[in-house]
């Protein structure tokens, strides 16, 4: 059996309880070790294999797998994040199906989480946003035609850069081009969310390539952007005691 786990954002307390329980009786670990913080190996038991694929091909981690699946074991993939956000699991798991190897999915905190929480900030605020958009600038990888970051910047939702960071100032450049953003909305970069080396820069769009620049941040990094980030907000009517829902009755509901 092949166990899919997000690892989450960096931080080791951050995997969830199932994610940390699978890695418990794991026969192998096949982890993204250019991402994946070291520390949550440690959850596995000694001497258990622990396999980096940073260097290994899509073939070579499958090979792995089988092996795995040769000898009984269950063999933890561990991916940075929530696997289903550029993960590349799509294509493991097509393979594995080929190869009738079971497998499941541990959902894991995603990075544009942690990087909310390093602010802290919410995406949805009432009144600023209610759409959040998760995204990347295309680099050696394209994004599909109709994807361009000036087109969905056109939404002024909030947005969550992948990937990014070494292009801030050329993304800048994108999302005014949208027309719904202006020079200056707030942005941020947040820099490794969760690790103890977690940094955070608040600029912003006229300013995000330079603040790049400046702090030499080109790479495992978050690039936020919109007015969830400035201070202008409504009240929730949530809890709001003038407004009524199915769980409470508001002061000035006349029934």
């Amino acid at each position: 059996m092949v166990h899919f786990v997000g690892a989450g954002p960096g931080a080791p307390d951050l995997i969830t309880l199932r994610g940390a329980k699978l890695l418990g009786e794991a026969g192998q670990v096949i982890y993204a070790g250019s991402l994946v913080n070291p520390e949550l190996l440690t959850y596995a038991r000694p001497g258990v294999p622990c396999h980096d694929s940073a260097s290994l091909t899509l073939e070579e981690v499958l090979a792995l797998m089988e092996k795995g699946e040769e000898k009984g074991w269950d063999t933890v993939r561990l991916h940075t994040g929530d696997p289903s956000l550029y993960g590349a699991v799509r294509e493991q798991m097509d393979a594995l199906r080929e190869r009738h190897i079971p497998f499941d999915v541990t959902p894991g905190v995603s990075s544009f989480s942690g990087a909310a929480a390093a602010i802290p900030a919410e995406y949805t605020l009432p009144g600023v946003s209610q759409t959040v958009i998760l995204t990347r600038m295309p680099g050696r990888t394209p994004v599909p035609e109709g994807e361009d970051l000036s087109a969905l910047a056109a939404h002024g939702a909030s947005m969550a850069l992948f990937l990014s960071t070494g292009m801030a100032g050329e993304a800048a450049r994108h999302l005014l081009a949208g027309g719904a953003y202006r020079p200056d909305t707030p942005a941020a970069i947040v820099y490794k969310a969760t690790w103890p080396e977690e940094k955070v820069y608040p600029c912003t769009l006229a300013t995000l390539g330079e603040t790049a620049e400046k702090e030499q941040i080109t790479r495992t990094a978050l690039i936020l952007v919109g007015d969830f980030l400035g201070e202008e907000y409504r009240r929730s009517d949530l809890y709001n005691p003038a407004f009524s829902h199915g769980y409470r009755r508001g002061k000035e509901d006349p029934r």
